[in-house]
């Protein structure tokens, strides 16, 4: 009963309260990143009715998308699927999902707008009302989906355990997982929890970063990195009130449908990246303390070197090195470790 009155309320919030981002009463559900410099020519082909509606706290919009499925988790009025329509090219596919009528509704009226902008024959994008807890109602089968990407969304469903098993069911082996969302310091009180304002605003729904990382882990997905990560100012005092002294922050995460160990084991293994991902030419970052430049061997843990080998990442890079020899635990955490997306674990990539 809790999770239906969620979802209503929910859809309520995003139908009839707000009409455009200026509606939203905090800045947790705006994004805080800038457009990537290779976005920016795309994003001034949207039309300015979808860029009014927008909604969302990051741009998890990943490189090497060309020809490839691409799948949008509440997807809205389709910012991101018109931008994603623009990386995979005439050739690849993108899904928008969204259970939200009237959002889908403005998302659909101009396809053929953007089909033309493009210059594309036929449309690559389509638009499908279904839960993201339950692609399976709109026909989306398994490992059928080279990248599930979302934005701002997976913290506004009830039952988020079920939305990530949806996620790694349709991915292909090797297909990756890369989101952007709202994520809390702490577990908060069930009154902040299903209060259709905070939850409306992306911030009642938020993942306690622990709690993600134990989710993920439990559904095989033992290391997963962080991309990039803001604070999140709720700048609306009576909202702050509710929150007490909990934290939020924009945090976007990739992680791929791949056999992974818990931690960073050292193989000897290395790698080389070649240059030839598009709009990465002198060098490619896989996430928060990996880049790597043309041209220049790095040494890897047995997790990175997997990351970049068994993914559609795998023309682009050369590896040296196998699991034959074993050397112990690879220290390539950064500062601050992912791992558990704010907390200390020496040793751990994910």
């Amino acid at each position: 009963m809790e999770a239906e009155l969620s979802i209503a309320g929910v859809r309520d919030y995003y139908s009839r309260v707000l009409q455009s981002s200026s509606d939203l009463q905090t800045n947790a559900c705006c994004t805080t990143e800038a457009v990537p410099p290779n976005l920016r020519e795309a994003m001034s082909r949207i039309h300015p009715e979808i860029l009014e509606k927008f909604y969302g706290c990051g741009s998890p919009l990943p490189l090497g998308l060309e020809g490839k499925v691409v799948l949008d988790l509440g997807c809205g009025t389709g910012r991101d699927a018109y931008l994603l329509s623009q990386l995979v090219g005439e050739s690849g596919r993108v899904i928008g999902i969204d259970m939200t009528r009237e959002q889908l509704e403005v998302a659909r009226r101009h396809v053929n707008f953007h089909m033309q902008n493009y210059g594309y024959a036929k449309a690559n994008v389509e638009f499908f009302e279904a839960y993201i807890e339950d692609l399976a109602s709109v026909g989306i089968e398994d490992a059928s989906v080279d990248v599930v990407v979302s934005n701002c969304v997976i913290n506004l469903a009830p039952d988020k355990k079920r939305v990530f098993q949806e996620i790694f069911r349709v991915l292909k082996p090797g297909g990756e997982l890369y989101f952007s969302d709202v994520f809390a310091s702490r577990r908060l009180p069930k009154d902040c929890v299903f209060d259709p304002i905070l939850r409306g605003e992306c911030l009642g729904g938020a993942l306690y970063k622990e709690d993600f990382r134990r989710l993920l882990s439990e559904l095989g997905c033992r290391d997963f990195r962080v991309m990039s990560k803001s604070p999140i100012s709720i700048q609306n005092p009576a909202i702050e009130v509710k929150l007490g002294q909990a934290r939020f922050e924009s945090i976007t995460v990739r992680a791929f449908k791949l056999d992974l160990e818990d931690r960073c084991e050292d193989y000897g293994q290395a790698v080389k990246y070649l240059g030839t991902i598009k709009d990465a030419a002198a060098a490619f970052r896989l996430d928060d303390h990996h880049l790597f430049e043309k041209g220049r061997w790095f040494p890897v843990c047995s997790n990175t070197a997997t990351m970049l080998k068994q993914t559609r990442f795998a023309p682009h890079f050369d590896l040296a090195g196998d699991l034959s020899q074993h050397y112990g635990l690879f220290d390539c955490a950064p500062a601050t470790s992912p791992a558990t997306l704010g907390s200390a674990a020496p040793g751990a990539c994910c």
